[in-house]
């Protein structure tokens, strides 16, 4: 079952009552209640999210509650890996942590984190379909949210744009042209130097207990976490699948039929890197697009064409011209 930490839903409850909304009538027949949502073990299942946030547009009459949440994002509410990120020395540990991490917290969404020469992304991955009401919320809230804390943990205004998979909400954006809709995937772009920027809140030691504390619960969760291994491996490199299994300590049998308990291949999250990083090294105007295939580990170009394509609807050529218009 896919969920969300209680301590998102408890923000989002909390968020409402800007709008004179009562707890208990927004929570109403629903299988959760203000009080479980404080015990930080609570998970709430995609379906009772979907409800809450549905009937909390409804009696608010705001569509755009996903906007409101990423601006109010606390650290607090990401429990542990939270307090890891903010006590991390600099924005890449921190984010490297968020990475490593966000299985703890949700098994719904993961991030990972990818830097091609001077640019860099964070992108936001469905680890499960989303239902649309939710999709929208939870995106929006996670992207404005990410450069909120981050503004708040280095004390300095950060570059960047956010890209969401979703057509632009109706409703007016309080956040200028900082987002880009009709993208092929959930991320933030951003220059690489701001991964290099200190933190206001660094602290060693601090770091060292949450990150031992985050390290008992990702082994709780070892069976759950086979596929952010996976893309951590792919993230240094392109192992092949018996590569792969080797370094987990695996057969390439036991790896496919792990990756398949989580509907997912090794192909699929092979690819998925490599879409990543052609989304950005097609923002790198040096770099022709035959370059950029033989990078990503494609001999052919058509078949880096035939694999774009196909995972945006757009030749490399053609999204690249978008880019620029």
């Amino acid at each position: 079952m896919y969920d969300l930490p209680g301590a998102y839903i408890r923000d989002f409850v909390e968020l409402t009552a800007r709008w004179k909304v009562d707890p208990a009538r927004l929570l109403r027949g629903l299988p959760v209640t203000a009080e479980s949502l404080a015990d930080p073990a609570t998970r709430v299942p995609l379906q009772v999210c979907e409800a809450i946030l549905a009937r909390g547009i409804e009696l608010t009459k705001e569509p755009a509650l996903g906007v409101h949440l990423g601006m109010a994002m606390r650290v607090s509410s990401h429990g542990f890996l939270g307090f890891a990120a903010m006590t991390a020395n600099n924005v890449r540990e921190a984010l490297e942590l968020a990475v490593r991490f966000a299985s703890t917290r949700t098994n719904a969404i993961g991030l990972s984190l990818h830097v091609e020469g001077d640019r860099a992304s964070v992108a936001i991955e469905e680890r499960t379909p989303l239902p649309p009401a939710l999709r929208e919320v939870l995106v929006l809230a996670l992207v404005i949210g990410v450069w909120q804390l981050g503004m708040q943990l280095t004390g300095k205004p950060l570059d960047g744009v956010g890209e969401c998979a979703f057509p632009r909400p109706k409703f007016p954006l309080p956040v200028g042209d900082r987002l880009r809709f009709d993208r092929p995937v959930h991320r933030l772009v951003f220059s690489a130097r701001e991964l290099d920027l200190p933190l206001v809140t660094a602290d060693a030691a601090a770091k060292r207990l949450a990150k031992d504390q985050l390290e008992r619960e990702l082994a709780a969760l070892a069976e759950a976490d086979i596929v952010a291994r996976v893309r951590t491996a792919l993230a240094d490199g392109s192992p092949s699948i018996v590569e792969l299994a080797k370094r987990l300590k695996m057969s390439p049998r036991t790896l496919k039929r792990r990756l398949a308990e989580h509907a997912t291949t090794y192909s699929e999250l092979r690819d998925d890197q490599r879409r990543q990083r052609a989304l950005l090294l097609l923002d790198d105007r040096s770099l022709s697009i035959s370059e950029i295939a033989l990078r990503l580990g494609y001999t052919e170009l058509p078949n880096f064409t035939r694999a774009f394509k196909k995972w945006t609807g757009a030749t490399p050529a053609a999204y690249r011209a978008q880019r620029m218009s």
